[in-house]
């Protein structure tokens, strides 16, 4: 494993909004800890009966559905950076407005076993497109969202943006 993927990302490799979700994940190995984040998740969501899948905690709030689903398209997005940029790709990437992803979703129409399932899938190509790059990749930044941001800051960002919901999941749902 490279030394670049355990070293935590300076602030100047992420935008100051992002440090809420990279301050939550631990020093060590990241493609470790997204591995880790994979099982916790799993677990969390295989606990949750089926007919709890469209909780909301509060009116107007995202479903249980709905948050995992927004941390599976969070993760696309966020990894789909992370791919242009570890290519050396520096072409700027435009933001995603997740209030209008989740208007084009029907997260609440799927079972909790199949987002399950897809999560599962998209962590594990995540995953191995990190395990993929050479270590100078690490260190290869992009503009996106009118930021600048490295391939290290963004597997930290994956890695927070999970954990954050999975405390919001424990914490308001369940």
């Amino acid at each position: 494993m490279s030394t670049a993927a355990k070293a935590r990302p300076q602030s100047s490799e992420y935008a100051p909004y992002y440090d809420r979700y990279i301050s939550k994940v631990p020093d060590g190995d990241i493609i470790a800890i997204l591995d880790r984040g994979l099982n916790e998740a799993l677990t969390v969501i295989q606990s949750i009966p089926e007919d709890r899948g469209t909780h909301r905690y509060a009116e107007g709030k995202w479903s249980i559905k709905e948050v995992i689903g927004h941390v599976i398209d969070g993760e696309r997005v966020f990894a789909y950076r992370a791919l242009r940029f570890g290519r050396n790709d520096k072409t700027p990437l435009p933001g995603f407005e997740q209030d209008d992803f989740m208007k084009g979703a029907a997260f609440d129409k799927r079972t909790l076993k199949d987002l399950a399932e897809e999560y599962e899938h998209v962590r594990r190509s995540t995953i191995s497109l990190f395990a993929g790059f050479e270590p100078e990749a690490w260190d290869r930044r992009g503009p996106a969202n009118n930021d600048e941001v490295s391939v290290r800051g963004i597997a930290y960002i994956i890695a927070g943006h999970e954990r954050h919901h999975l405390e919001v999941l424990k914490d308001k749902y369940l």
